[in-house]
């Protein structure tokens, strides 16, 4: 077993703390919102609050490390290997997860083992097929607004779709009934307003009001699609629309997802080209869920033709 695996002291205790804990508290600061998996040799290991979350939902089993003194720290651990059956655990139960591996070899390493997140998972920004349900969009949303008035955009990573929209808060409410992002996104500075409107029971997360200024999305737009304007996709003059999308491409960055160029275009969701459906009429016709068991869904007829 790995040296490395055995130091463990509390990361509140920053005098007495290993060179391996100083290291896994600098990116838990970077990361504070996420369950951080930090490699330590042939294993996964989350610390602290972390260890917590992960033992409860995975099931595995919470010990504790003492320093030799008064303070200890819990721990929990699985293999490496088995990260491809873990990671989606955590995503389906609304947990962002940040990814750190080695980055070096350690029996070369010089000192401790050089690290990096390599990954950022969270639900609405995933790619890989045993987190997403191949039956549907896995859309990540963001929403901005002034007053009354409402941008929004929906951006499934997984197939470059990307889609915005603006609208009263009514209008925009039936769009994410309708296309089920599993996570929003929205300023810090909004979040009674967000509440009010939407309810606490979406997956949601707070971005810096830095994200949602016009300057800074419209740049981010342009340089995505790699073009001097926006208006031939139709959004020329959708300001709290491009502030959304913009600030939906910001996370992904943010989120170390930075190989988008296969989102290439943006597209203009416009009322009176749709029918928007609620979340009641959904369910009641069983169009993609039914609630009953063994019920077919108009999605599993037109699939099985």
């Amino acid at each position: 077993m790995p040296v490395e695996r055995t130091m463990s002291k509390s990361p509140a205790a920053a005098d007495t703390e290993t060179p391996l804990m100083k290291q896994y508290n600098a990116f838990k600061a970077k990361y504070p919102d996420a369950v951080l998996l930090f490699r330590v040799g042939d294993f996964y290991e989350t610390f602290g609050a972390d260890a917590k979350r992960a033992s409860a939902v995975l099931g595995i089993v919470l010990t504790k490390r003492s320093n030799g003194k008064a303070s200890e720290i819990e721990l929990a651990g699985f293999p490496y290997h088995a990260l491809d059956t873990y990671l989606p655990k955590l995503v389906r139960a609304g947990l962002r997860v940040a990814v750190c591996d080695q980055i070096e070899d350690p029996r070369l390493a010089k000192g401790i083992v050089k690290r990096a997140v390599t990954e950022m998972v969270t639900p609405g920004v995933a790619l890989a097929d045993n987190i997403l349900n191949t039956r549907a969009n896995n859309f990540l949303a963001s929403v901005y607004f002034e007053h009354d008035y409402y941008g929004i955009a929906f951006l499934d990573i997984s197939t470059g779709e990307f889609f915005v929209a603006e609208g009263n808060a009514g209008y925009i409410e039936k769009m994410i009934q309708s296309l089920s992002p599993s996570e929003i996104l929205y300023p810090k500075t909004k979040h009674k307003e967000f509440t009010q409107q939407f309810g606490n029971k979406l997956y949601a997360f707070k971005l810096d009001d830095w994200v949602y200024s016009y300057d800074n999305a419209h740049e981010i737009l342009l340089k995505l699609f790699e073009t001097n304007s926006l208006k031939g996709f139709g959004v020329g003059d959708e300001r709290l629309a491009i502030i959304a999308a913009g600030a939906a491409i910001q996370y992904l960055k943010d989120t170390e997802h930075h190989n988008l160029g296969h989102i290439t275009k943006l597209t203009r969701l416009a009322d009176e080209q749709n029918v928007w459906l609620d979340r009641f009429t959904i369910r009641n016709l069983e169009l993609i869920y039914s609630p009953h068991q063994g019920g077919k869904t108009l999605l599993d007829i037109l699939m099985s033709c």
